[in-house]
């Protein structure tokens, strides 16, 4: 069905993919998702997070040719979250996926993602573990320490909190306190809202083009600082359980 004769209303799914500088993968990366999502209704948004290269010109040439793309552009670089809580509060599907904007997390995941959510309403979020990762060895091990430190302080159970390929709820992430960064620590976020969180064996691809905008020491900076904060958010939380409207009592009226 094609999204530009589909009511917005209709959408199931929305594709969220943050991009900064990533000429020469976001194109590409469009008609894949486009391609696996085929016969599903959804719509791809990339938020373009103040590139400075032709990134936004790439994604505006292909989208004659996929109608259910949309493009947002900052105007001003803010971040990898707040690019995706741009690309979440536009979005009009109950079901946001994420993929990041280098091409490495491969969109074919994305339909058994879907389904697994789907399945479970317990569930707020349906996380990729990545396998087989195509990144530099220190990349790698930096990134064993930690998600081994993270594990043992929220206790979140996720192995892998840098994969950026989820499937969760639009409306559990939208309840979800943002900060930047946030993204590293959906799972723990999501459990502290009282949500179920599964995690999803998922494949890695090598980057075609660019360059990655981390570095081991500026991740390890700033995941310090957030790990506190994110504890503090943790202990501080108090969950009321259901919460239940009341209504008047006809029975005598």
């Amino acid at each position: 069905m094609r999204q530009d004769i589909m009511n917005e209303t209709q959408l199931e799914i929305s594709v969220v993919v943050p991009v900064y500088n990533e000429a020469g993968n976001c194109g590409a990366l469009a008609r894949e998702i486009a391609g696996v999502l085929d016969g599903r209704r959804y719509e791809i948004i990339f938020v373009d997070d103040a590139s400075g290269d032709s990134t936004r010109e790439e994604l505006a040439g292909v989208m004659a040719d996929l109608p259910a793309l949309r493009v947002i552009g900052h105007e001003t670089n803010a971040g990898q979250s707040r690019a995706t809580r741009t690309g979440a509060l536009a979005a009009h599907g109950r079901v946001i996926c994420t993929l990041d904007g280098d091409g490495q997390n491969d969109p074919v995941d994305l339909p058994a993602m879907i389904d697994h959510l789907n399945a479970n309403p317990a569930l707020g979020l349906v996380s990729g573990r990545r396998k087989k990762r195509q990144d530099s060895a220190g990349k790698r091990i930096a990134s064993q320490w930690a998600n081994a430190i993270r594990r043992r302080v929220l206790r979140d159970d996720a192995a892998d909190s840098g994969s950026g390929i989820r499937a969760m709820r639009r409306d559990a992430f939208m309840r979800l306190p943002y900060f930047d960064h946030m993204h590293r620590y959906m799972p723990a976020l999501m459990k502290r809202e009282g949500f179920g969180v599964a995690f999803v064996d998922v494949g890695h691809r090598a980057r075609e083009a660019g360059r990655s905008k981390y570095t081991n020491f500026g991740r390890a900076v700033a995941g310090a600082w957030d790990l506190l904060g994110v504890s503090w958010l943790i202990a501080r939380n108090r969950n009321p359980g259901d919460a239940k409207e009341v209504h008047p009592d006809r029975r005598n009226g």
